[in-house]
Order: C-alpha cells, then sequence, then structure tokens
C-alpha cells in the first residue's frame, strides 16, 4: 500500500507553514488559547480515551478449496503423476470488532470478517494478539460474535439506538487498511435504511463519518462513548469513502448477539403469509387508489396470520405504525423483529381499512414442495441452505431432488444446485422463494449458482 502526502506550499517570510491541517505558531501570530471564555475547547479525546480500547484488530484466515476441471480428472492427475489431493488456497481477512462483555470476553464484530474462518486472531490496542473461538454468526444481519480469554478487558456500554435521531453527532473507531485505532467523526446521516446489499434483513444507520475497508465490524459511538452501532459497509462508486457508510444499529446487533450466545444460532417469526407488491393493475382489480403496500396471495393454515383474521386479497399498509411499500419492508420487519413480538397490522379489505394484531412465531419452513410454488416446479424440493455455506456468506435455497424427466430436469436444474434468485430478484431463504416463485407469469427463470459459488447460470422453466 502506497501512501501519498499531498505538496503544501512552505513560505518562511512573513507567513506561518501549514503541514496536514496543523497551522505552526509564527511571529506576528498568537498561537491557539488553550481555553476561551475560560472553558476548555471542546475535545473528542477524553470519550475516546474510554472508547479505543474496546475496539479490536481481527485478522482471520479461511482455508478455501481450488476447484480445477483437470486437476479433478483422475486420468488426467494419473497421466502426470499428481496426488489425489484437493488444493488449497489461503484468504485472510482484516476487520474490527467491538468488547460488548469485558467479564466473559464477547466481541460484536460482521459475519463477512470471521464467517467460516478456520483461524481468528484478536489484537488489542495495547499489542496483545489472542486467539479468538468463534460463537456463531447470523449472515443475514452480517452480525457475528467471537470470543477470547483475556485478562483486563475494557468493554463498550451499549446505547439505545431506538432513540438516535438524524443529525446526532456519532464517531466511528476502527482500523481501516489493517491501521491501528483510526477515529473519524460525523452525524448520522439518515435511519432506517434497507436494500442495500446481499444481506437479508437490514435496518441501516447512514452515516457521513468516514468508514473504510477494515473498518468492518468496529464501533459507532455517541459523544458519551457508548455504541450506537457496528460498522459494516460503504456506498462507493470508486471504493473509497465518499461519506456514505452503514451500520448495524446497537438495539438489533444485541439482540442478534444474545440469540447466538445463547443457541448459536438466530431464530427468526413469520405471521405466515403469502404476498406480493401492489401494482397499478392489481390495484384496479382490488378497486383501491392504493398504489404502495403488499396484497395477501395466501394464508398458512394454524399461521399467526390465519389467527388473526387475514385473507388473501388483504392489503397490508403498514406494521407497527410503519408504512409498507413493498413485501422486501413486510419481511424486512418480521426478520429483526423478536420471535414472540406482538405486531399491529393496518389492513385494508374491500377497500375499508382495520387493524388486526398477531404474534410472530418461529419460522417452521424446512423444505417445500415445487408444485406449492409453480406447477412448473412439480418434482423439485427445495430445503434450506446449510448453516455452514450460510455461515460463509453465501444465500439462498438448496435443490434437494429433482424427478428425472420434469420440466426442473429438462430445463437443466439438478439435485445439490443452490438457487439464488428468482428472475432478477435474489432470494436468500425458502420464504423468499415461495414469496417469489409464484408471480412468474410467462417464464420461470432460476439464478443458480455454480459448484464453485462465484458464477451463475439461468434455469428457464417454460
Amino acid at each position: 500500500m502506497s501512501v501519498r502526502h499531498p505538496r503544501f506550499p512552505l513560505r518562511i517570510a512573513g507567513a506561518c507553514a501549514l503541514l496536514l491541517g496543523v497551522a505552526l505558531p509564527c511571529a506576528g501570530r498568537a498561537t491557539m488559547p488553550p481555553a476561551v471564555d475560560g472553558q476548555p475547547l471542546p475535545s473528542l479525546a477524553p470519550m475516546l480515551e474510554h472508547v479505543t480500547p474496546a475496539v479490536v484488530n481481527i485478522s482471520s484466515k479461511t482455508r478455501v478449496q481450488v476447484r480445477n476441471p483437470y486437476l479433478d480428472d483422475p486420468v488426467f492427475r494419473q497421466f502426470f503423476g499428481l496426488p489425489a489431493v484437493p488444493r488449497e488456497r489461503v484468504e485472510q481477512s482484516l476487520g474490527s470488532g467491538v468488547i460488548v462483555d469485558a467479564a466473559k470476553g464477547y466481541i460484536l464484530t460482521n459475519n463477512h470478517v470471521v464467517g467460516g474462518a478456520d483461524d481468528i486472531t484478536v489484537t488489542l490496542q495495547g499489542g496483545h494478539t489472542y486467539k479468538a473461538t468463534l460463537v456463531g454468526t447470523d449472515p443475514d444481519t452480517d452480525v457475528a460474535v467471537i470470543r477470547i480469554n483475556a485478562p483486563n478487558l475494557q468493554a463498550l456500554p451499549l446505547a439505545d439506538s431506538s432513540k438516535l435521531r438524524v443529525g446526532d453527532f456519532v464517531v466511528a473507531v476502527g482500523e481501516p487498511f489493517g491501521l491501528s485505532e483510526t477515529v473519524t467523526s460525523g452525524i448520522v446521516s439518515a435511519l432506517g435504511r434497507s436494500g442495500l446489499s446481499q444481506s437479508g434483513y437490514q435496518n441501516f444507520i447512514q452515516t457521513d463519518a468516514s468508514i473504510n475497508p477494515g473498518n468492518s465490524g468496529g464501533a459507532l459511538v455517541n459523544l458519551r462513548g457508548e455504541l450506537v452501532g457496528i460498522n459494516t459497509m460503504i456506498f462507493s462508486p470508486s471504493g473509497g469513502n465518499v461519506g456514505i457508510g452503514f451500520a448495524i444499529p446497537s438495539n438489533l446487533a444485541a439482540g442478534v448477539m444474545q440469540q447466538l450466545i445463547a443457541h448459536g444460532k438466530v431464530a427468526r417469526g413469520t405471521l405466515g403469509v403469502q404476498s406480493q407488491d401492489i401494482t397499478p393493475r392489481i390495484a384496479q382489480l382490488l378497486g383501491i387508489a392504493q398504489d404502495k403496500g403488499v396484497v395477501v396471495t395466501g394464508v398458512d393454515a394454524g399461521s399467526p396470520a390465519e389467527q388473526a383474521g387475514l385473507q388473501p386479497g388483504d392489503v397490508l399498509t403498514a406494521l407497527d405504525g410503519k408504512p409498507l411499500q413493498n413485501v422486501n419492508d413486510l419481511r424486512n420487519a418480521e426478520g429483526l423483529l423478536p420471535v414472540g413480538s406482538t405486531v399491529k397490522l393496518d389492513v385494508l379489505r374491500q377497500g375499508k381499512p382495520r387493524e388486526v394484531s398477531a404474534t410472530l412465531r418461529p419460522e417452521q419452513l424446512a423444505s417445500i414442495d415445487g408444485a406449492k410454488l409453480d406447477p412448473r416446479l412439480a418434482g423439485v424440493t427445495f430445503t434450506q441452505l446449510d448453516q455452514n455455506l450460510r455461515s460463509q456468506g453465501m444465500y439462498g435455497v438448496a435443490v434437494g431432488t429433482v424427478r428425472p424427466n420434469s420440466r426442473a430436469a429438462v430445463a437443466g436444474l439438478h439435485a445439490g444446485d443452490v438457487v439464488i434468485g428468482v428472475g432478477n430478484a435474489r432470494i436468500s431463504d425458502l420464504h423468499m422463494l415461495r414469496e417469489l416463485a409464484g408471480v412468474q407469469p410467462r417464464q420461470l427463470a432460476l439464478a443458480v449458482a455454480d459448484d464453485d459459488g462465484t458464477h451463475f447460470h439461468y434455469v428457464i422453466v417454460q
């Protein structure tokens, strides 16, 4: 990595030198006073003295098998006398983490920093390094928890992120580009951002505090030094910081952390409805002026939605007072709320408004018959993706079985494939597959991942 230093003209006679933004004292010009009107100048330093020891550097190593069509061929290996041992490469990742429990050594970070890693090393502010164990990961929120056994740790207290307001001052602390603790400041630019990445459930804090590669998993704190978010990603056309960064709210991260510590995984709730976005044509058919919202297309037997009295044709317009613009809003709300939460739904039925309540129950969907999604998928079963694959950042649903000579088999779908999208819409689980597969009017296009998980092709089921 190269570091460029800006060039500054240095005028000695009758002027001051300005080096890296620091004014140097010179004749005829007073130095900056230590206090104004008897009050010390404002500084973040006292707060950061308590924050930075709780922010750590995380280095992880992952061993990945390298597939090669020639080396996978036993005849080729025998001809050249090559051993029948799969080749491996080691991928390294650098990121940050936040100590949130000093006594037990729990550290919050991102799934994309440690997910699937074979070796995790944590470096504290003083330079001491410790091997960490993976407590659990949740790819859908990009949250992970690791643990170290070390003395005299310092943890950050968690703030109530629901009390954040746009315009609040925040400070990002992490280790960008592998540098030691780096601090940047800014404000909360927006709240509740979603639809930004492949992460399944999103409710991001947007900030203009500089976040760069290596900041992932680091702390976003308020001016009291309390953790309000876990830095996770940036929006950048160039790859560098442009003042648009995103953090996972502390309330969301804490809820996921509690489940990971207690169970090693996250259980999410569902209402048990199938739905699709309102379109102008659907609005016309339903006789409503509503052009945003979610129309219920099916209700699972015995589900919270059925018990609440929801019916196909109902239009869901808001959940707990927050407008529902589309199916993604509904699914996001379901996935971010704890199991057992009671929600209030604003509903339009035959144009008349009503309000119902429902309690989220754990998602029990482990597999699904393709015929129930679309007649063209008869003979195919889909299952949830293996947790180990999900912890490595993969998403989608697995193809369990494909009946020979079925339409899907003829189209090229095979057992073991991973379906990552329907049409141009990405899917992360069976719930999303069920939502999207039944709304393909002419051609059912499934995006399927290849063996190495980096390329995909479309299977068109006519």
